[in-house]
């Protein structure tokens, strides 16, 4: 009696010409978000987030205990509450993810005349994952990436955490498609352009002249700069280029770092004590815009527009102006697309 032939043994071979083919993706990647605000989902998200070793560069015999510990049974409380002023009630999620949505599905707008391009966005942390959309994205078709960090300044912790996980995705692929990702833009004329038009259009609005402009980037360990991360002179280039566009009304401009975490030195000078400082020596009026950030969340909306705010009027303080990031306005938009148009030429005509 003959036995049954082994399984897969007729089955039929890998038809490459039968899958879709010639498209281009272009992915767009932010920080993150949590899914809710409750405890559980906060904890989810931090965890992804503070495991991250391109995030926290301490030793893991050291770090996890404190992650684990300490900080994963209180940070998800107070977090919560941050993200609970500044959700989008009406979408049920956090602005981050409302406007990097809003982003992709205006730069597919704007490259509309080229069928060949698909857009889609994720999260470095939380979802959608990159992981899922580079799938979603070579599954219809795309056979070239182009990835896209929205960081303007690169930092390990954002920039290339972003692509290692890119590349990690890739690494599981028997079928790759070409990639190419987005450099960090610190001083591109059209990003400065529209930052300085993003402050003049604001300030109009005002009924008050500020004496002060901030400009608050998120914050790094000192450590991380010395061993050869190039976010503080990024920052700093980003600065330099926005004060000379703004002519007389950059001699008001001032650079600090917020956002850090934990007791190790970070970059200074720090926007909380900057803040303070200015308040208590006097100064009444003050702007803040947080050029680092491609889109606003919780680190513009509840730690500037709301702690530094509360801090500025508690120390004598007496008006405060954000200045949203560009988001997806039309200036923002305006960046982006330049942005992904330049690094698309020679796979589209």
């Amino acid at each position: 009696m003959n036995e049954s032939p082994p399984a897969n043994t007729f089955a039929e071979p890998f038809d490459c010409r039968s899958q879709p083919f010639g498209k281009i993706g272009v992915l767009l990647v932010n920080l993150g978000t949590p899914d809710d605000t409750d405890y559980w989902s906060m904890r989810r998200y931090l965890k992804e987030f503070l495991s991250d070793r391109r995030v926290i560069e301490v030793n893991r015999l050291i770090w996890w205990p404190i992650l684990n510990g300490i900080v994963l049974t209180t940070r998800p409380s107070k977090s919560g509450e941050a993200y609970r002023s500044i959700w989008n009630e009406e979408l049920d999620e956090s602005p981050l993810r409302t406007i990097t949505r809003s982003q992709a599905e205006k730069i597919a707008d704007g490259l509309g005349h080229r069928e060949e391009v698909i857009v889609d966005w994720a999260m470095r942390y939380g979802t959608p994952t990159i992981a899922d959309r580079v799938q979603a994205l070579v599954e219809q078709g795309c056979a070239k990436l182009l990835v896209f960090p929205l960081y303007p300044q690169y930092a390990a912790a954002t920039t290339a955490t972003v692509n290692d996980t890119v590349f990690d995705k890739l690494k599981s692929m028997r079928w790759q498609p070409a990639l190419r990702t987005v450099p960090p833009y610190p001083s591109d004329p059209v990003y400065i352009e529209a930052l300085a038009a993003s402050i003049r259009d604001h300030l109009a609005t005002l009924d008050f002249e500020p004496e002060v402009i901030l400009a608050s980037y998120h914050g790094l360990p000192k450590d991380y700069v010395t061993k050869g991360d190039p976010y503080q002179c990024q920052c700093m280039d980003t600065s330099d280029a926005l004060q000379a566009a703004l002519g007389p009304l950059g001699n008001k401009l001032m650079t600090t770092f917020q956002s850090r975490f934990g007791r190790a030195e970070w970059l200074q000078p720090y926007t909380d004590k900057t803040v303070e400082a200015l308040a208590r020596q006097g100064v009444k009026r003050m702007a803040v815009l947080t050029p680092g950030f491609a889109a606003d969340c919780v680190e513009t909306l509840e730690e500037i527009n709301g702690e530094a705010r509360e801090i500025f009027l508690e120390h004598g303080g007496e008006r405060f102006s954000f200045i949203p990031c560009l988001n997806d306005s039309e200036g923002g938009i305006r960046v982006l697309l330049h942005l992904v148009e330049r690094e698309l030429k020679g796979w589209v005509d």
